[in-house]
């Protein structure tokens, strides 16, 4: 994901190569307090609501690291390095990373497509889409979509890849085929986006533009546009399962809504911590979850359509990116190195 006014310089690589880590495992809970860094304190209220279950070390990653997926059919954490050039397959079971692709031009989306068995990870400093055989990580060819190809994720109901990328576009991939099916236009480049599989449709950040954009993936073109007054970087977003809701972090002002996938219309929204990247729902507990690079994460009880804040935890500086997978009931949290310390994996058990 790409951030506005930084620009990344790197050396393209045109080898793909795989090497195997061992790793080493940090078993038992430790205090979120002594990896936090230059993170904020927690705010005083009930810090309860997750545990830092154990650390996975990423040994050797450098820079920023950027999104994550879950490979459940092989059981792995899938984590694009884009500073390192590097994707990390981490075996959750045994807590370490079992594998790494090297090589690779600024990673930024990850999506595991388990119908062809084919892991696509997204480029953004060549524009392309490498695809690997989910068994063992063997390449498995390339596609050239143009430019910065960004945040993925995949379709359920199709077994389709979507793939952001350019000045303003999706791109759909059969990864089966390892072919573009279909190119959708956007006003300007896509962060965050949710796809809807029922009524098979996708929404979509659009912060160069100020809007979100709903998108009509069966005709493959934008349909509508909600504009956003009042509030700029629309980065994270994540869609309520069933409930009708999307959850929308923004930057300036930091803060997080609730709007009604119906039309747009805002129904919620609290303050939140700075530089948020990534948010989900927990439909178990009825909360939400927000990871932000100023070092924390804000917890919220979505009750009924209401926002209130319960929770804030400190984590490393830097460690924006998360993905919350509903059947391990885990929170992963992306944490750079910093200081000395190395990049790793915290692992966040939900409490209670």
């Amino acid at each position: 994901m790409r951030r506005a006014g930084i620009v990344v310089v790197a050396m393209l690589a045109f080898a793909v190569g795989i090497t195997l880590s061992g790793g080493t495992l940090r078993a038992g809970v430790t205090a979120l307090a002594a990896e936090a860094g230059n993170a904020p304190p927690p705010d005083g209220r009930d810090t309860a609501a997750l545990s830092l279950e154990r650390k996975i070390p990423l040994v050797g990653v450098t820079g920023r690291i950027d999104h994550m997926a879950f490979d459940a059919r092989h059981g792995r954490l899938l984590v694009a390095e884009l500073g390192n050039g590097s994707l990390d397959a981490i075996d959750v079971q045994a807590g370490r990373p079992a594998a790494r692709v090297t090589g690779l031009a600024e990673p930024q989306g990850v999506a595991y497509a388990p119908q062809a068995d084919v892991i696509l990870v997204a480029n953004g400093g060549d524009g392309t889409v490498r695809l690997f055989r989910g068994a063992d990580l063997a390449p498995r060819g390339a596609i050239a979509l143009g430019e910065d190809a960004d945040d993925a994720a995949l379709d359920e109901g199709s077994g389709d890849a979507v793939v952001g990328f350019g000045m303003g576009g999706l791109a759909v991939i059969d990864p089966a085929r390892q072919a573009v099916v279909a190119r959708v236009s956007l006003p300007a480049h896509p962060e965050a986006f949710r796809l809807d599989p029922v009524a098979d449709r996708a929404f979509v950040n659009i912060p160069g533009a100020r809007q979100i954009a709903v998108v009509d993936l069966r005709v493959g073109r934008q349909v509508a546009h909600w504009p956003l007054v009042g509030s700029r970087g629309n980065f994270p977003m994540a869609l309520q399962q069933g409930g009708g809701l999307l959850a929308v972090g923004f930057r300036d002002p930091p803060r997080l809504a609730l709007l009604r996938v119906a039309d747009g219309r805002e129904v919620a929204q609290q303050p939140a911590c700075a530089d948020a990247d990534d948010v989900f729902f927990d439909a178990r507990r009825q909360r939400i979850y927000l990871s932000c690079g100023a070092g924390v994460i804000d917890v919220f009880r979505d009750d009924g359509g209401a926002l209130d804040r319960i929770a804030r935890i400190a984590t490393r500086f830097g460690a924006r990116t998360a993905l919350f997978v509903p059947q391990l009931d885990r929170l992963f949290v992306a944490a750079p190195a910093m200081s000395g310390v190395p990049a790793a994996i915290f692992v966040m058990r939900p409490m209670p």
